[in-house]
Parts: structure tokens; C-alpha cells; sequence
């Protein structure tokens, strides 16, 4: 299959990475604190070059040495970038000589051998520092020199980065990929679902709160369909989030679902549907995305002949506005229904895109109108002269009528119960405007 070359940047902590991800991508995607360890996964952007695109990501820092938990994850996961990647930029501050965790670095780099470009970054001016061929000792031939905050040097090694692309690697967009995107608050096991849908510990897992920082993607098929799983670190309530770098990671997480086509938005069996559900539910819902609710740990419940449908019952009572969506009870440990949740995603994927032609849409209209009339007030009558769809992605309608202010929600709620009725618009949210003639 055809795909995009991918190119990983890989370093100890805090030589400038995120930075110069950033400065690449052109945009700030990865979280920049001046923190060694911030950025804990690796996260990815699509970026271009000359006539090249290709995939960028960027990891955590490398301590070859440590045995902190935290630490020796973003260890794995910075190497499987590395087996993932094309190419590799291997950053190193530039401001000192290398040391030996360079060296540890520079070794796990040749035993890959894939190509390497080494990068001196946070060099400000165009003279060689002094230890500059100290870095010779490294074998990973000629450094580069760059400034990520000054976007010095940029084009220089990008141009080198695109000349070490595999030839046989056609440069060709996946525009069919449905995008899921993984939301809820902390600790619900959103990574350790990606993990069970893609056999592989591709997000780091612990059981403590606040581990994933970065929304991260993950290409991925299943049955002939490609998806991009987005794995999101979990919103707190503003009240919680004290950390600056947590801010950016509820942005993030935000930014994630703008740009999804569905949300999984998961729930603990155990705790039920808290307030930071609601809230967190609310955030897909007013962003018109596809919607699948995800009760996961369902396996820890005890349960009876009742549980399943008392759940369900309880799930639609405080989610009310999201009677569309449909549930799904799982268990990331064990993976139970795991393999429904992505045709659950195709089915509301689908949906979401779903069209009515004008004229069944105006039938319908009249239908529902000669049932229940609409409204009046003041001795004045609603006149719905006629329905249009303007949109997918949500289903968008517009409706023509006399007077906007007598168009009152609960009729255009009437509506819309009338139009999934006869469509299939589960797992959707509906979007109506109102015009008034003349507008």
C-alpha cells in the first residue's frame, strides 16, 4: 500500500524537539514547556516540503539509562518510532558536547540502520562552537547546525531529510480514513483501548491519572477500512486543571475532536456517568461529530438480568441530549465487543454523511405538518414554506419560513424526530437553521 515517508525526531530530554516539531509542522502541536519529559508519546503532523509530503513525528525524550516507569515507556515508545520511521533527525543541543546518554542514543540509531540525520540544534550564530567535531565521534556522519527558535538552518536540513526518502514510497494522500477520536475524562482506559483495537502497545498505559498528554494518531485498518484511532489525553474540570502543560493538553484534546469524524466518548461502568461526563459529552456533541457512547470496564460490574438495560436507561437520563447515540458496553482488559466498536464507527460514520434529496425532504415536511400544526402566536401561524439540506458532517437543514421567532424549539425538535423516523441518522447529531423569507 501506498503511504506517506515517515520521519521521526529523537533526543534526550529537552534539546529542543517539541520546538522544532513545531517550527516543521508550522503550527504548535506538540505541548513546549521548558520541562524535561513533557512530551510523553509520540505525536504525529502531516507536513510538506518542496514537492514532498510526508509524516513528522515527534517523541519523548530518550534516557537510555533510567528505570522510572514513566521514563523507560517513552524509552519504547521513542523506539518504536524509530522502527516506524523512514528517516530519523536525531536532535542534540548543540550548545555543549555530546554525552555519554548520546552516545547510548547515536548506538540504538546505527543498530536501526535507517538513515540518520544528526542535528545540532539551539546554535544561534553560523560559526562552529568548538566542540562542534566532537560529534564526528558519534558515527552518524556530518552534523547539521540549526536554531529551532530562530528557524535557522530549516530548509537546510529538510532538504537533506528528503533526499534519504525511500524511492518506492508513492506520495499519495488517505482521504478515506475514518477518524476516531478517543475523549473522556482521566483514567477511563481510552489508551488502553487504542492499545487492544491495534494489538500493540502503541499509547503508553498506566493507571496514573493524567498520563497522556498529547492527542496522538495511530493509522490503522481493519477489514479493508482505513481508520486514524486519536487518542486524547482526558479532560479534567477546569477546577483541576492547575499545570500549564495540562491547559494544553484539554486544547488538545478539544483540537482532537474538531478534527475527528466520530468520538468514543467512554465511560466507567464502575463510576457511571459523571458531571465531567455531561461535560465532556457536550464538547463532541456542539462540535457535530458522529457520536458512539463507550461503557468501558464493563466487566468489573456485577450483574444481573437487569444491569444491562438499568444502564442503558441510566446512560439516556443524564445524556438526554444524545438520545441518538448509540451504547456499547466493553472491556479494554479483556476485549470484550472491542471488534464492534469499529463497524459501530462505520455505521455512524456513514450516517453522519448521510443525504436527503429536497423533494423526500419536503415530503416528509408536509407530512409531519398536516400531523401536528405548527405553532401561532398572537393570532400569527408558523409557515414552513420549505425544507433544503445544506450540509453533512452534521446533517445540516435549513427551513424557510414567515416568521423566525415562531419557529420554537420544541416544533423544530418535532422535526427532526420526524426525519429519524424515516432516516437512519443514528449515532448523528441533526443541525437545523432557521430562515426567515427574504434572508
Amino acid at each position: 500500500m501506498s503511504r506517506k515517508p515517515i520521519v521521526a525526531v529523537v533526543g534526550r530530554p529537552n534539546v529542543g524537539k517539541s520546538t522544532f516539531f513545531n517550527r516543521i509542522a508550522g503550527r504548535r502541536i506538540s505541548i513546549v514547556e521548558d520541562t524535561p519529559g513533557v512530551t510523553r508519546d509520540r505525536v504525529y503532523a502531516e507536513c510538506e516540503w518542496l514537492r514532498y509530503n510526508f509524516t513528522l513525528i515527534d517523541t519523548g525524550g530518550i534516557e537510555p539509562s533510567s528505570t522510572d516507569v514513566i521514563l523507560s515507556q517513552m524509552r519504547d515508545q521513542a523506539q518504536i518510532a524509530i522502527d516506524t520511521a523512514d528517516v530519523i533527525i536525531y536532535l542534540c543541543d548543540g550548545k555543549y558536547s555530546y554525552t555519554s546518554a548520546d552516545e547510548e542514543i547515536a548506538q540504538m540509531l546505527r543498530v536501526s540502520k535507517k538513515p540518520v540525520v544528526l542535528v545540532l540544534n539551539k546554535i544561534d550564530v553560523y560559526n562552529k562552537p568548538s566542540h562542534f567535531y566532537d560529534y564526528y565521534n558519534l558515527g552518524l556522519g556530518e552534523p547539521l547546525m540549526i536554531s529551532s527558535v530562530n528557524a535557522m538552518g530549516l530548509g537546510d536540513l529538510l532538504d537533506e531529510v528528503v533526499k534519504l526518502f525511500p524511492e518506492d514510497i508513492l506520495l499519495e494522500e488517505e482521504e478515506d480514513a475514518i477518524k476516531i477520536c478517543f475523549i473522556g475524562k482521566p483514567n477511563v482506559g481510552k489508551s488502553s483501548m487504542v492499545n487492544k483495537i491495534i494489538g500493540e502497545n502503541r499509547v503508553i498505559v498506566s493507571d496514573i491519572a493524567g498520563t497522556t498528554r498529547d492527542a496522538v494518531d495511530t493509522p490503522f485498518t481493519y477489514k479493508d477500512q482505513k481508520f486514524v484511532l486519536i487518542d486524547t489525553a482526558g479532560i479534567r474540570r477546569k477546577s483541576k486543571v492547575n499545570e500549564s502543560i495540562e491547559k494544553y493538553s484539554v486544547l488538545r484534546a478539544l483540537a482532537a475532536i474538531e478534527r475527528s469524524d466520530v468520538c468514543f466518548l467512554m465511560i466507567d461502568a464502575v463510576e457511571g456517568v459523571t458531571d465531567q461526563d455531561k461535560k465532556v459529552a457536550g464538547y463532541a456533541h456542539e462540535a457535530g461529530k458522529a457520536i458512539v457512547i463507550v461503557v468501558n470496564k464493563w466487566d468489573l460490574l456485577e450483574k444481573d438480568n437487569h444491569t444491562f438495560n438499568d444502564f442503558t436507561k441510566k446512560v439516556r437520563e443524564e445524556l438526554a441530549y444524545m438520545t441518538y447515540a448509540p451504547v456499547v458496553f466493553v472491556s479494554a482488559l479483556t476485549g470484550q465487543r472491542v471488534t464492534q466498536l469499529l463497524e459501530q464507527a462505520v455505521y455512524v460514520a456513514n450516517n453522519h454523511a448521510l443525504r436527503i434529496s429536497t423533494g423526500v425532504l419536503n415530503d416528509i415536511l408536509n407530512e409531519a405538518m398536516a400531523l401536528n400544526q405548527p405553532p401561532s402566536d398572537k393570532g400569527k401561524r408558523l409557515k414552513i414554506y420549505y425544507a433544503t439540506q445544506c450540509g453533512v458532517k452534521p446533517p445540516t437543514f435549513v427551513l424557510f419560513v414567515n416568521v423566525k421567532e415562531l419557529a420554537h424549539f420544541s416544533y423544530v425538535r418535532y422535526i427532526e424526530n420526524q426525519i429519524r423516523k424515516n432516516f437512519n441518522y443514528e449515532g448523528t447529531p441533526i443541525v437545523f437553521k432557521v430562515k426567515q423569507r427574504g434572508e
